[in-house]
């Protein structure tokens, strides 16, 4: 959901974002809509998004390895992480999943291959790892198939580790 109560949507088949208008029935796509691909207008299979107070659109473009920002009414995105290929290099994702941005405009992303939570500051060409990226596991600084992630008030990250059952918080610096 939007700050105007509009729904947000990711279809991992059309590859592209729709946004439906309280009423609406077919919705407009936003975000692609182009076909599948890697070029600017374009998504491969995206998954998780998150609508900043612009209403700019990040999605996690998973099959390109990377994540996306659309501005609001722009015909191509811009990488705002990754984008690389994939790969486990601070400039590479591996399978991102969930996407979130911070009041700095810090954008976070699971790295779901790589388990690790992944951290690019604005403008930024590489990323630096937030928590995670000691190899699959069950101990307290590894994961298992990462997914979703969100923030609360007081600036700590959780984060869905699913092959393990669990969700696990984390205290994030955010300045």
């Amino acid at each position: 959901m939007d700050k105007n109560g509009d729904l947000n949507v990711s279809d991992e088949k059309k590859n592209e974002v729709r946004r439906w208008k309280h009423g609406e029935n077919d919705g407009t796509i936003v975000v692609g809509g182009n076909g599948q691909g890697n070029r600017l207008s374009q998504l491969y299979y995206p998954t998780y998004i998150f609508v900043d107070e612009d209403r700019s659109i990040y999605v996690s473009d998973r099959r390109n390895d990377r994540v996306m920002k659309w501005m609001k009414v722009a015909k191509e995105g811009i990488v705002v992480a990754a984008g690389k290929g994939r790969g486990n290099s601070l400039t590479q994702l591996s399978n991102p999943q969930g996407v979130i941005v911070d009041h700095l405009g810090n954008v976070y992303v699971v790295d779901c291959y790589n388990h690790r939570i992944m951290r690019w500051c604005e403008g930024c060409c590489e990323g630096s790892i937030v928590v995670g990226g000691n190899g699959k596991g069950d101990e307290p600084n590894q994961f298992n198939h990462l997914g979703g992630l969100s923030f609360d008030v007081q600036g700590n990250i959780y984060v869905v580790d699913g092959f393990n059952h669990q969700i696990q918080k984390f205290e994030i610096d955010l300045n």
